[in-house]
């Protein structure tokens, strides 16, 4: 077993906050082995860098021989975390959450070590409570507290409605901390509330208060919003090497070095020093280019990177169409530029085609094409390139 201080050296780092630090030196002086909790609720299985923020800290805890439970809240699942919400959340079918739950388990996999995670739905121990019990569990807390929560307290104080049964999805939260014996509850920095209230409910149930551990939630590539699919700022996981590659390679240079910390294993040393070689002159590309390998060989292999690498220099940095290109035969043989671009995939509607050739990320045949109203007509062989990594041979 490692010892304890480089055990907390490893698990603080990145983490926002540790409630509390001493708290964790005690519990594992006096436990070898800690029950390290996670909840997640399966409305959302694509599972993207920012989510593995969260799994790699998990992952660690696994490493260091501590026993890690995966927790699917299909029950508080139905409810719906209300956290940073204005509005009372749409409840999901079962069916919808089991389904996305498999997804989830598929996925998980490669972060975490399956053969040695304990996965669990909080539906064992919620189906089996009876009425009595839940307003018992209702009775831990007041209402005064709950609307002390920002998000309750904002739609209260703007007469928005706020369900009856939102209240109840931190106190289940807590309840699940009860039911695992939890040491440690993990989180993002956006789950404070949450986490606290299992550290209270623990101890209206005369256990031991589980420490606390948030994670930061991880901006997108745009550098400002956190990462989400909704926005279109993520890295997905099962996305292409290439695709991670070009998006990797499309965040600013400050950012470059919170994906190090939070999604990498390397060294906070070895980060630090590349910082300070930038400041004395190195180019950040190269050390952005050894991001997305390391990134990339973590979910698709070393070869896989390097090949993602190779076709990234090629097409960007020598501006070479790539050797995969897809070839679309067209029976049309006249079209509306946006229309085309949608019709190949390449946005999500006209409207995205538009803005895409207005910000000048369309060639036709190395020539850039701003007009919306461009009209192309096919005629022999044309190579359409529209965003970064996007081509097509027209004819």
């Amino acid at each position: 077993m490692i010892e304890i201080h480089k055990q907390i050296e490893i698990i603080k780092r990145g983490c926002v906050e540790l409630l509390k630090e001493e708290e964790l030196v005690e519990r594992l002086k006096k436990k070898k082995i800690l029950t390290v909790k996670a909840g997640f609720d399966p409305t959302a299985p694509d599972i993207h860098l920012g989510h593995t923020v969260l799994l790699r800290k998990m992952r660690k805890f696994q490493e260091l021989g501590h026993k890690v439970v995966f927790l699917i809240g299909d029950y508080t699942g139905m409810i719906g975390d209300p956290t940073g919400k204005n509005q009372t959340r749409k409840q999901l079918t079962k069916e919808d959450v089991l389904e996305n739950a498999e997804t989830y388990k598929q996925q998980v996999g490669k972060i975490l070590d399956i053969d040695n995670l304990i996965i669990e739905f909080n539906s064992k121990w919620f189906e089996k409570l009876d009425f009595s019990e839940v307003i018992n569990l209702a009775s831990k807390y007041t209402l005064a507290r709950m609307l002390e929560r920002d998000d309750f307290e904002k739609r209260f104080k703007n007469e928005q409605p706020i369900s009856i049964h939102e209240f109840f999805y931190p106190l289940m939260q807590g309840y699940d901390s009860v039911a695992l014996e939890a040491d440690v509850e993990l989180g993002g920095n956006d789950q404070k509330f949450n986490l606290l209230m299992g550290r209270h409910i623990q101890r209206e149930y005369n256990q031991e208060s589980q420490i606390i551990m948030t994670m930061p939630l991880l901006e997108g590539l745009d550098g400002v919003e956190k990462m989400s699919k909704s926005l279109n700022n993520y890295i997905g996981i099962n996305e292409s090497p290439n695709n991670m590659f070009g998006k990797v390679m499309s965040i600013n240079d400050e950012l470059m070095f919170r994906y190090f910390e939070l999604v990498t294993d390397i060294p906070l040393e070895e980060i630090k020093n590349m910082k300070d070689s930038i400041k004395s002159g190195a180019n950040p590309m190269e050390f952005k280019k050894r991001l997305a390998h390391e990134i990339i060989s973590f979910y698709h292999g070393n070869e896989k990177s390097v090949e993602a690498r190779e076709y990234f220099e090629k097409v960007h940095s020598r501006k070479e169409i790539p050797d995969d290109i897809k070839t679309v035969e067209l029976s049309e043989k006249k079209w509306w530029l946006p229309k085309l671009i949608q019709e190949l995939g390449f946005a999500k509607s006209s409207g995205e085609a538009r803005r895409l050739i207005q910000s000048g990320g369309v060639k036709i045949n190395d020539e850039k094409i701003t007009d919306v109203k461009f009209e192309l007509e096919i005629k022999g062989e044309i190579i359409l390139k529209a965003g970064k990594r996007n081509f097509a041979k027209l004819i």
